[in-house]
């Protein structure tokens, strides 16, 4: 995507360094954030610098080949830097899969192979967006309303995306699209981030509250929704962004298309189903907090909650596979009752 006229990945390698775009900062302020080492791209998964399922898959192998430039060939710090890589987001399946990927190069063949393979996973995930938005843009119909659930847009991804990836490519080719973005509480990825993408692409769109999506559907204004997913279990049960379970229970019902869209390397099959999906609980300021700018343009972080009361904090949800209409994935769509996934992942 291109931001002020320059093209730019969300995240990438130079050397020994990690860089990508400082997420927390956006929509009022674009910066680049340099991690010089494993630990500190690390703290930037925890803390959300960079986030969502490609992006934190690539951070981890970029975070692996790090490790292994910093402690060369010693093996055990090597592996204590894989074990602290993948506690940092325990949902996320992206993560482990890339962590895996480079650690594994490494041992085997070197520093070099580490950084090659950490390039690799990046490079793939492009591609596999790209993919997605190649199948996934075929059931955009012109004048479509979409509706989508957090950011699974560019800025999820090392580019492109995957659940905004066929709207990309639907309005590159011509068709008259909007997009309903939640804004997706309480870290507010879709009023952030997503809203900042499609704003940046001129595509057509509006910010929603997140409990104004099963009003839009009962009153026949959404025609498409499409979500991103941060792990799918073998019998294609989906975990992605809190509130997911809400849409496609409320599209169930009213019989609109639900598609959830994400690249075969967040497909775990040792997750049996949903059950079996660790959800990651953050902190509860994320909720009784929220920081924006004021009218005079300053940052700001104010209390907006009862002072005193106590919040939860579940980032992930898991929605059934029986809400699920299709699987958008860089090898095709997969469709209903899933019985195509095993045959899917076995040619990865």
């Amino acid at each position: 995507m291109k931001v002020n006229g320059k093209h730019y990945r969300t995240i990438w390698m130079e050397g020994s360094s990690v860089f990508m775009i400082e997420q927390n900062l956006l929509p009022f302020e674009f910066r680049i954030f340099e991690s010089k080492g494993y630990s500190e791209t690390c703290e930037a998964i925890r803390t959300m610098i960079v986030r969502g399922a490609g992006a934190i898959g690539a951070a981890a192998g970029f975070a692996m080949a790090q490790a292994f430039i910093e402690f060369q060939n010693d093996e055990s710090r090597i592996q204590n830097a894989k074990h602290q890589i993948n506690a940092t987001r325990p949902t996320a399946r992206n993560l482990f899969y890339a962590s895996e990927r480079v650690y594994k190069a490494g041992i085997q063949l070197g520093i070099q192979a580490a950084v090659n393979e950490a390039q690799a996973v990046a490079d793939e995930n492009v591609a596999d967006s790209r993919e997605i938005a190649r199948f996934g843009e075929a059931l955009i119909k012109d004048d479509c309303r979409i509706l989508t659930h957090c950011n699974a847009g560019w800025l999820g991804f090392v580019d492109y995306g995957s659940a905004l990836a066929p709207v990309y490519l639907a309005h590159e080719k011509g068709k008259k699209i909007f997009v309903y973005a939640d804004e997706t509480r309480p870290r507010s990825q879709g009023a952030r981030l997503t809203a900042w993408e499609l704003y940046n692409e001129q595509i057509p769109h509006r910010i929603i509250p997140d409990n104004a999506g099963a009003w839009l559907m009962s009153q026949g204004k959404v025609d498409l929704i499409i979500v991103g997913a941060d792990r799918i279990a073998a019998n294609g049960d989906v975990a992605n962004k809190i509130g997911t379970l809400e849409k496609a229970i409320v599209a169930k019902e009213f019989g609109i298309p639900f598609y959830v869209a994400a690249p075969s390397s967040t497909f775990d099959l040792n997750c049996t189903s949903g059950n079996d999906i660790t959800i990651e609980e953050r902190s509860e300021d994320e909720i009784l907090y929220q920081t924006g700018i004021t009218r005079d343009g300053q940052k700001e972080e104010i209390l907006v909650c009862n002072p005193g009361s106590p919040a939860f904090n579940p980032a992930f949800d898991v929605t059934p596979a029986k809400y699920i209409t299709g699987i958008i994935t860089e090898k095709g769509i997969i469709l209903p009752k899933f019985s195509n996934i095993i045959n899917l992942n076995s040619k990865i």
